[in-house]
């Protein structure tokens, strides 16, 4: 596996590690506002430094080519949502099929892994198509790549899959097979601290 599609498997990070994210973490909120109006990133960062394996995903989002940063708050379960805000589908995670399942079907030309498996071992959910819609509110994204996005399951059943991107002024949602791959389509993620 490349080091491009590549999730480190021990999931803690050194003092500087840590210190060095949360340093590019804050300078990102601090310098994108619009996307959490009202937040104070003192809160924010009492949080990470309370769930320290959440910092490790966070750092999988950012060398992956996430950009991750706050987008909300959930009240009901005082956690923040963190979600990629890379202007483009994150580089570390493109040329990836949808699922494992969808990998074992190819015979050939396989890609070395799925959104599915990247996002899980990185600790993190795909967005769904709502969340998706979401994000371009605050901002465009993907104008020149996709993402793939959850499918439900009668659309996967049947071997699709969905993605996103942004064009004309609106977000498209498309279907492709699960098992398809290209080199400007990776996805997005979301994680709750």
């Amino acid at each position: 596996m490349t080091e491009k599609n590549k999730i480190s498997t021990k999931k803690e990070l050194s003092p500087e590690q840590s210190e060095k994210l949360l340093s590019v973490l804050k300078a990102r909120f601090e310098k994108n506002m619009n996307r959490h109006k009202d937040f104070e990133w003192d809160k924010v960062q009492a949080k990470l430094d309370a769930n320290t394996e959440k910092l490790w995903s966070l750092h999988e989002m950012e060398i992956t080519g996430g950009e991750p940063d706050v987008i909300g708050y959930d009240k009901s379960e005082d956690e923040y949502i963190f979600c990629d805000c890379s202007p483009e589908s994150p580089k570390g995670r493109r040329s990836v099929c949808y699922d494992r399942e969808a990998l074992e079907s190819r015979k050939k030309h396989k890609p070395e892994n799925s959104a599915i498996d990247m996002a899980t071992a990185m600790g993190i959910e795909i967005l769904t198509e709502e969340q998706y819609r979401a994000l371009q509110k605050l901002e465009n994204f993907d104008k020149k790549t996709s993402s793939w996005v959850q499918t439900p399951t009668d659309i996967r059943e049947l071997g699709g899959a969905l993605f996103c991107d942004y064009r004309f002024g609106h977000v498209f949602v498309y279907h492709n097979g699960a098992e398809s791959y290209y080199a400007a389509r990776g996805f997005r993620g979301s994680l709750r601290v």
